[in-house]
């Protein structure tokens, strides 16, 4: 009966903010901190892994497309496999040198927006992904989708996982994230999200938006930290959870 509960943060830039990043970082396990293509910078890396770090919350990597005014969420047609590992070792790189700065580990890596979607749904790019993670931080969990090219990906290269399910977003009928695009694909109402997470966490299956279940171990749950709901739900999540019996904790090192 042990959780974990992620958000993506540290996803301003320079002067500019983006969600509550120190209100998450009371609730959440683990964080996933931008590494500086899709949002984040040196400064905002370093201020996100220390306040992590005071509070217990486990960190790690979030690559994703070099996309600064797109917040990483747009499609980048073109790259090929070998592009997209540098792309992922360059991001994985800088953000250990900045946690070891801190004296903090780099305990996992999770793919952001449009890089994560794909290579969810693509065996080959979530391969090239798995190597640029083997190689740049063998020690490091893959973030994964259960089910997804992302899983079985991680399980060739010999990767540890946590395998993440999404409070505030449905799924489509291959059990990839529906895309933002479509009506109700983020869910802003915290009590419907909790109500899902609890179900998917409980049963230990995710729901397609049609109605198919697939059934998948689960190791973490994310909020996403950039909309305007996400503290409200996060401590709602949090406290359902703890209600019921769940240790809400960073993952095992076993985890996987």
């Amino acid at each position: 009966m042990r959780i974990d509960l992620n958000s993506d943060l540290g996803e301003g830039f320079g002067p500019w903010t983006m969600g509550d990043d120190a209100a998450m970082l009371s609730l959440v396990s683990s964080a996933n901190v931008a590494c500086g293509f899709h949002a984040g910078d040196p400064q905002i890396m370093r201020a996100t892994i220390a306040m992590a770090a005071a509070r217990g919350v486990a960190v790690g990597a979030h690559p994703g497309y070099h996309d600064l005014s797109g917040f990483g969420r747009r499609p980048v047609a073109g790259l090929t496999l070998r592009e997209i590992e540098n792309l992922v070792a360059y991001q994985i790189g800088a953000f250990a040198a900045i946690c070891a700065l801190e004296g903090q580990p780099m305990r996992h890596v999770k793919t952001h927006g449009a890089l994560g979607n794909a290579c969810a749904v693509d065996d080959d790019l979530a391969d090239a992904i798995a190597r640029a993670i083997r190689a740049a931080a063998p020690d490091a969990a893959f973030m994964t989708m259960p089910g997804a090219a992302t899983d079985r990906a991680a399980d060739r290269a010999g990767l540890r996982q946590i395998r993440e399910i999404y409070a505030d977003r449905t799924y489509g009928e291959d059990f990839n994230l529906s895309p933002r695009s479509q009506p109700g694909a983020v869910i802003h109402d915290p009590a419907h999200a909790l109500t899902r997470a609890m179900e998917m966490v409980a049963e230990g299956r995710i729901r397609s938006v049609g109605g198919k279940d697939l059934r998948v171990p689960i190791d973490s749950i994310c909020v996403h930290g950039d909309t305007p709901a996400a503290v409200t739900m996060t401590r709602m999540l949090r406290e359902g959870l703890e209600a019921a019996g769940w240790q809400v904790a960073p993952p095992h090192a076993g985890n996987g």
